[in-house]
């Protein structure tokens, strides 16, 4: 599996830090106490796009960065709302860098799969800004496990490698199970996390009506509306409750506890909002409770690898 080492060779943890909020839901204010929140608690590795909040992500990253950049793991993204063409793709990443004021990205993805233009094209781009010393580890999002096989190829006839991808995973976004995490303990590809609160469901908030991406945002409540959902977003809570914890904790702990190993990505509005998934960096969750846990949502049809034999 690729292990991300920052420039002045300090290995980065496990765990993520996405600053999506970053201009919008957090300000520069909030968004400094969250930062200063992951270092002191060892994170490293941190996520932005081109798209985030009309740019205010990056130019608040790029300004606490900074000081410490160097030893910093900075990645972001490309590609998901830019004309198919790869000048647009190459323009998107200019402005980036930027605005952070960086010359060389450490992680820089393809933000969404693009049947519209071609994959050759694509990773061609990514492989010469790696070549020119401007991006470090290829990386693509929401990308399917054959979407990225095929670019993996492509990239190493190209003298390269896909290092990292961005899928959703929580305890109710499970898909990932079934391909894609399978495929990166296989490839030795860092899957990088998103969303390991389900959007806010598995802190238990909406249970008792409170308000968020699922009450503010269609996309969000059409994509955590299955009734099953909702009673996991029940029932972890009050497994952490049981225990002492905060449901978030939880929540990110099982994520990480998966046995190929992925990178959550934590994110929030505030730093206490934060600490709890913070807190699941020192947790040491049991098999029987990540079994417990498991049993609360349904687990994935596997995928498999045998023909069928017409006889």
């Amino acid at each position: 599996m690729t292990d991300l080492i920052s420039l002045d060779g300090t290995p980065a943890p496990r765990f993520a830090f996405g600053a999506m909020q970053f201009g919008e839901n957090a300000d520069e204010t909030a968004s400094r106490a969250m930062f200063d929140a992951c270092l002191d608690a060892g994170i490293t590795h941190f996520d932005t796009a081109n798209l985030y909040t009309g740019g205010a992500s990056e130019k608040i990253l790029g300004r606490l960065i900074a000081p410490l950049r160097e030893r910093l793991i900075i990645a972001t993204k490309i590609g998901y709302d830019a004309p198919d063409t790869v000048d647009a793709l190459r323009a998107q990443f200019d402005t980036s860098r930027a605005r952070m004021g960086l010359d060389v990205i450490d992680i820089l993805y393809l933000h969404r799969f693009n049947p519209n233009l071609a994959m050759d094209a694509q990773i061609e781009l990514l492989a010469e800004l790696q070549s020119a010393g401007q991006a470090r580890y290829l990386a693509l999002s929401n990308f399917a496990a054959w979407q990225v096989m095929k670019a993996q190829g492509i990239a190493q006839r190209m003298g390269t490698k896909i290092d990292v991808i961005q899928p959703m995973f929580s305890l109710v976004k499970r898909q990932a199970e079934v391909e894609l995490l399978p495929m990166c303990a296989s490839e030795g590809i860092l899957a990088a996390t998103y969303s390991p609160l389900g959007g806010g469901l598995l802190t238990g908030k909406y249970a008792t009506g409170g308000t968020g991406r699922l009450s503010e945002d269609h996309r969000y409540a059409a994509r955590y509306g299955l009734d099953w959902m909702h009673k996991a977003g029940e029932a972890l809570p009050e497994i952490a409750q049981d225990l002492g914890l905060h449901p978030a904790t939880l929540a990110v702990a099982w994520v990480a506890n998966h046995p190929t190993r992925p990178a959550p990505i934590l994110s929030a509005r505030s730093r206490e909002q934060l600490q709890p998934s913070l807190d699941a960096l020192s947790f040491t969750m049991t098999t029987e409770l990540r079994d417990r846990l498991t049993a609360l949502t349904p687990t994935p049809a596997p995928a498999t690898d045998r023909i069928e034999e017409n006889v």
